[in-house]
């Protein structure tokens, strides 16, 4: 009689259990105790994986990383996961080993990836010569550790919402399984104009490279269009792992035109004749800069904010900053091709403490240098025409991987969280979602191109876009993703059987959702209390930050549109001061 009631039980049981393979796409029906349950077990799977060995090929090869040679494949097909009753009959190994083959980019990869993304130090001497010495150093060193801080909070947030069952592949989804579904849209909104924008801004910068190096003899109107088509191939390349390596090559290349310009410099006056156009002194004070009977004014140096630039000014020099940390953003992505994620850290502290060192470095270089005539970007203050060329046709290089890569995050988020989540396109690893892909990528660039090319002021530009999504998404939203995540892990009691159970897939929960996240804030002891209330601190401080930003970039767009400015549709060159 026992027996026969357990078979009558078990298919309820069983049944009551929906596997992740028959889950839609952001079910809202899937908890967060059923994600940090699955994300524990990947982790613990992961960790018997071969930690990664690194010697000084893979440093320069760009290989950098998992010795385990052996690449997981797949075996299902486009039609497994466009057509619901297929999915319904995918095994759960099977699932799982679709997502396992994913994952094969390694941590050496990602510190490249994230160098390519964030170094580009060519406007740090501006930024010094906007705020001086000490705060120009202070405001490098504290932004550069609370973005290295940010980094850690994605990495831990992502270790305990990602899983091979159900996998993180953007930054929108940690918003979704720690804020819910508006966390996500905000967070993917945010994200996908941002890089819209800088990408927009790398063209238009570097279109600015190729009218200087053709001496304004090329319509300027054609010179991002020509930056823009390049970009098209390079953001073909759909892999991170494939991006790694000539993420190498962008690095190294950055790194030759930082001791370039250093050694020019040292050797040469600053480029007297653009100053006007983009220095420390055109932003602070003009009267630094202006010629009086064909003499310009001597080199000067500030220890604090300099004189009469006023608030405005400071926080527009610190906006420059904030663009040169806005990687914090893509770090889902390079973690969701990892083989090992719990590697990360490693690759993301590396690259901040490197990125760090020479941004600080070859500001003050720059800025010792040439003081209030240190113009943004640097190696275009080059007074020698012949080094001025090699430092634009270098960085030129350089910025197209770049520029490739934010094309590859942002039309991933784009399909990812537009196409698959409302049309029902198949996934990108399909056949047709490749192919759709690469019809994608010439229309993202074109529209970046118009964005940026219809702006006239390019560091109004550059302000608006730091303060309104690339602040939020660097130092905002990671303390904000990590209060949700640990008031939610926080909040089950134990002793009365809170959590997911995998056998019965149920979930349970004791108290109201109100008594939740005040049990879940308060809980875990006075130091993850503190720590708690610190990131409601660092979040209502990012906040205000952005707010001040807004107000100081806005004002200085009013400013910049009194006077006539030239656009990229003009074939009229801005750095063309004889036209």
């Amino acid at each position: 009689m026992e027996k026969e009631v357990d078979e009558k039980i078990r298919p309820t049981i069983q049944d009551s259990l929906i596997k992740p393979q028959a889950r839609e796409p952001y079910d809202l029906g899937v908890s967060f105790e059923e994600y940090n349950y699955y994300a524990q077990k990947t982790r613990a799977e992961q960790e018997l994986l071969d930690p990664p060995v690194l010697n000084v090929r893979q440093w320069f090869g760009g290989g950098g990383g998992d010795s385990s040679s052996q690449d997981v494949t797949t075996t299902l097909t486009e039609e497994d996961f466009t057509n619901r009753a297929r999915r319904l009959e995918i095994t759960d190994e099977e699932w799982t080993n679709a997502s396992r083959a994913f994952r094969s980019a390694s941590w050496g990869a990602c510190f490249y990836l994230i160098t390519t993304d964030i170094l580009g130090p060519y406007g740090s001497g501006f930024a010094m010569g906007t705020l001086g010495w000490g705060p120009g150093i202070a405001f490098y060193t504290v932004f550069g550790a609370m973005v290295g801080y940010s980094g850690y909070l994605i990495w831990r947030v992502y270790l305990g919402v990602d899983s091979y069952e159900f996998p993180v592949k953007n930054y929108g989804d940690l918003g979704f399984r720690t804020l819910g579904q508006t966390g996500r849209h905000v967070t993917n909104i945010l994200q996908g104009i941002g890089l819209l924008l800088i990408t927009g801004q790398v063209t238009i910068q570097f279109g600015e490279n190729i009218s200087q190096v053709s001496k304004f003899k090329l319509c300027y109107a054609v010179c991002p269009v020509l930056f823009a088509v390049a970009g098209f191939f390079v953001t073909q390349i759909r892999t991170l792992k494939a991006y790694g390596w000539i993420a190498n090559a962008s690095v190294w290349l950055n790194i030759f035109v930082i001791f370039m310009t250093m050694g020019v410099m040292a050797n040469s006056p600053p480029n007297y004749q653009i100053s006007t156009l983009g220095s420390a002194g055109s932003d602070t004070d003009p009267t630094t800069i202006t010629p009086v009977d064909g003499v310009y004014p001597p080199i000067i140096h500030y220890n604090n904010i300099p004189p009469g630039i006023g608030l405005v000014g400071s926080v527009n020099g610190m906006l420059s900053g904030v663009l040169a940390y806005a990687g914090a953003q893509l770090f889902v992505e390079f973690m969701a091709e990892m083989r090992r994620p719990q590697d990360f850290i490693k690759a993301m502290w590396g690259a901040q403490f490197f990125i760090y060192v020479v941004y600080v470095t070859y500001g003050c270089v720059v800025y010792y240098l040439q003081g209030q005539y240190s113009f943004n970007p640097s190696y275009q203050g080059v007074s020698i025409y012949a080094w001025q060329t090699l430092g634009n046709m270098v960085t030129l290089i350089a910025a197209l991987i770049a520029g490739g890569l934010y094309g590859n995050i942002g039309i991933k988020v784009v399909y990812n969280n537009i196409l698959v989540d409302i049309f029902r396109v198949p996934p990108m690893e399909s056949r047709r979602g490749k192919i759709i892909y690469a019809l994608l990528v010439p229309l993202w660039w074109i529209i970046a191109f118009i964005i940026g090319a219809a702006i006239p002021d390019y560091f109004g530009f550059v302000s608006v876009m730091s303060a309104s999504m690339l602040l939020n998404l660097s130092y905002t939203l990671p303390p904000l993703f990590a209060l949700g995540f640990d008031i939610k892990k926080n909040a089950a009691r134990v002793e009365e059987g809170d959590g997911f159970n995998p056998i019965t897939g149920q979930v349970s929960r004791s108290g109201t959702p109100t008594q939740r996240w005040i049990r879940g804030f308060c809980a875990g002891g006075w130091f993850q209390v503190s720590i708690n209330i610190w990131h409601v601190i660092f979040f209502l401080a990012s906040l205000a930050m952005c707010g001040l930003g807004m107000w100081a970039a806005v004002i200085g767009m009013i400013d910049a549109f009194k006077n006539p400015q030239l656009n990229s549709f003009s074939c009229v060159s801005p750095l063309n001061l004889n036209a």
